[in-house]
């Protein structure tokens, strides 16, 4: 089978490795010249070449939307593992592995064939995707709304002040409460937002520093933020060639900013538009966000793709 050709991306070979609901041993952080490793991955690494770093396009024959695209994120999972941080980081969570159970079934039971646009967030939160596995997932719109299950189990080193309690959170995310509250009041059904839309996060993993402060991507330091970011752009360009769709929105100025490097260095050939991020630390957002956004997406021709017939 021919394979095709990722523009200016050298394709690699590399393995595909499925995590699973409970704690990982691979995931245990370790400590080598002060820095902190998003997992040893050793056996995973022992299948692939040696020397071999990058991605391959997952294939794409006899596959559903949502089959290729949780191969891409399971190849990403795999390449994050060989990664290591210094301070202020100290703990790392992946959703993506602990909490594959209910990712995988948020992934199957609304990635679908005719999606046009992908909203997307930057990375997890600790009481959104970090407890349930859904980008943006409150713990109430998730159970109530999405109506997702599974089970949650633990990343290998929790901060204290940071436990996993996946489904049973009881603590709500404000991002996500907007995000998803959002999208309630105007489809009214799950299906009719998922009818023509997909919601990710350009990176999975969640970073905290030594008091459990939530530590974002622009945060770290430089060059281990570009190695991250690196995986993260290649991964979200096959996600988006995977998924088809025309239009990614992303959820605040840096997932726009970065999608839009990314998909343009890859000529990736989709629309990169914005949305304000509905963050509490964002005084805008605090001000009505709904109505923000509202406005956006009728600008951006998307608000008739969400309203019933």
């Amino acid at each position: 089978m021919r394979r095709k050709k990722t523009p200016r991306k050298k394709i690699l070979r590399t393995c595909f490795i499925r995590p699973q609901s409970k704690m990982l041993d691979d995931n245990t952080p370790a400590q080598e010249s002060g820095k902190l490793a998003c997992g040893d991955g050793e056996k995973e690494v022992a299948l692939c070449e040696a020397n071999e770093q990058g991605f391959k396009p997952a294939p794409e024959v006899n596959m559903t939307p949502s089959s290729r695209f949780l191969q891409v994120e399971l190849e990403l999972n795999v390449h994050l593992r060989r990664l290591t941080f210094s301070n202020p980081v100290r703990y790392i969570y992946n959703p993506l592995e602990y909490a594959w159970e209910t990712h995988r079934c948020y992934v199957e039971k609304y990635c679908q064939t005719g999606q046009r646009i992908l909203f997307l967030g930057m990375n997890p939160g600790p009481f959104g995707m970090a407890q349930t596995g859904v980008p943006f997932g409150e713990v109430k719109s998730v159970v109530d709304w999405l109506k997702i299950t599974g089970e949650v189990g633990h990343p290998q080193n929790e901060h204290p002040k940071r436990r996993i309690t996946g489904l049973a959170c009881t603590q709500s995310e404000v991002s996500g409460a907007r995000f998803w509250g959002f999208f309630r009041k105007l489809c009214g059904e799950p299906a009719l937002f998922f009818r023509h839309c997909f919601v990710h996060n350009l990176c999975p993993l969640i970073f905290m520093s030594e008091s459990g402060k939530n530590l974002t991507p622009p945060e770290l330091l430089a060059a281990e933020r570009e190695a991250l970011l690196a995986l993260c752009d290649i991964a979200l360009c096959q996600a988006v060639q995977a998924l088809g769709v025309s239009m990614v929105i992303g959820v605040g100025k840096v997932a726009e900013q970065r999608a839009r490097r990314a998909l343009s260095a890859a000529d990736v050939n989709v629309r990169v538009e914005g949305i304000m991020h509905p963050s509490p630390r964002n005084p805008l957002a605090n001000k009505g966000w709904e109505e923000v956004a509202k406005a956006k997406l009728v600008e951006l021709d998307v608000m008739s793709l969400l309203s019933n017939p």
